[in-house]
């Protein structure tokens, strides 16, 4: 699979470095607005060629697939022009900013025969992997409850970076500058490990959502900070469970946290990820008499930098797809309408 990089900012690091210790995937372009970010990716990563746009490096097209590592905004129309050039996509999260384009995304996709597919980060933790396992042959029995969150600490803490002064971390605070806060950022995440471990969607959803004051003004320079930074969330998935889902950036203490408890009629899991590490636990059978928590060893699962190049070779798009971030971004844009009219809302369709 030769693969061409879209955006070279901190992330695309990421997707070369685990793209290129992949056996068959050669990485033969990067391209980028800024040509001294593209001409030092390219030296970072022994990449040839560089190009100062899509067009550019789709007029040259020797290449099969396209990693999209541009800012959310940005992810429509430049994964639209690949799929129509008929390149295949992985996607950074979320897809689209929101709903309509994602499915228009989606449907762009399957009507060209392209795998396409969304780097849904956490889909390569093996404990989530486990857990669903675990849910999914009926160890816990049905499913009645769910908890989830995900922690992040940069507003109260500088370990990140001082996201006072660096724009890697205002431009998520600001509406202007292509963010839809805590919500469109992490929440896509978080929500996908719930469905995930869970096994199930979600069929109705009721959120808040909260901006704190954290300037003068709430604007820093050119970044008016009006984007969420918490939200809480209740669901009722379509087996029926109810559930709470929440994330904040305030969570002191927390670096970089997820956490998903399933509660079934005969026995729980229970999986933590973190910065330092992962863990899950599961109550089963007879230890659910006693509350007795036991902790279980996973093997590590295929990354989804490897599940996209076996998908390309089987030319079958495989999960996280973009359907699925479709139906995710679906649950984003109706907990918006939730906190604005303060009622629950079921997703339908």
């Amino acid at each position: 699979m030769r693969l061409l990089i879209l955006g070279t900012g901190g992330m695309a690091n990421q997707h070369a470095k685990h793209f290129s210790a992949i056996d068959g995937v050669t990485l033969v372009g990067g391209v980028d607005v800024d040509p001294a970010r593209v001409e030092a990716f390219g030296k970072a990563h022994n990449i040839e060629r560089g190009f100062g746009s899509l067009d550019a490096a789709l007029a040259w097209g020797e290449f099969d697939a396209v990693a999209n590592v541009t800012p959310d905004s940005v992810h429509y129309p430049t994964t639209m022009a690949a799929v129509a050039a008929g390149k295949h996509v992985f996607c950074e999260k979320p897809l689209a900013t929101d709903h309509g384009r994602a499915m228009e995304m989606t449907e762009a996709a399957d009507k060209a025969g392209v795998v396409a597919m969304v780097n849904l980060t956490y889909r390569n933790v093996a404990q989530l992997q486990k857990a669903r396992s675990i849910v999914q042959a009926g160890e816990i029995g049905a499913v009645k409850h769910i908890e989830a969150s995900y922690l992040q600490s940069w507003l109260v803490s500088k370990a990140w970076g001082d996201w006072r002064t660096e724009s890697q971390w205002l431009w998520r605070l600001s509406k202007k500058h292509g963010s839809n806060g805590v919500l469109g950022d992490i929440g896509v995440h978080i929500l996908d490990f719930a469905v995930y471990g869970a096994g199930s969607d979600i069929d109705r959803v009721f959120c808040r959502l909260q901006t704190f004051d954290k300037a003068e003004n709430n604007r820093i320079g050119e970044y008016e900070l009006d984007a969420n930074d918490s939200f809480a969330m209740s669901v009722q998935l379509e087996n029926g469970a109810l559930g709470v889902v929440h994330a904040t950036r305030w969570a002191t203490g927390h670096m970089n946290e997820l956490r998903l408890r399933v509660y079934g009629e005969k026995g729980s899991v229970e999986v933590q990820h973190r910065h330092d590490g992962s863990s899950l636990r599961t109550c089963l059978g007879a230890d659910a008499e006693t509350g007795t928590w036991s902790a279980v060893e996973c093997d590590p699962v295929p990354t989804n930098y490897q599940r996209f190049h076996e998908a390309v070779k089987a030319g079958k798009t495989m999960e996280p797809s973009f359907r699925h971030a479709t139906n995710l971004q679906k649950v984003l844009d109706l907990a918006t309408v939730t906190d604005t009219d303060r009622r629950e809302h079921q997703v339908e369709g």
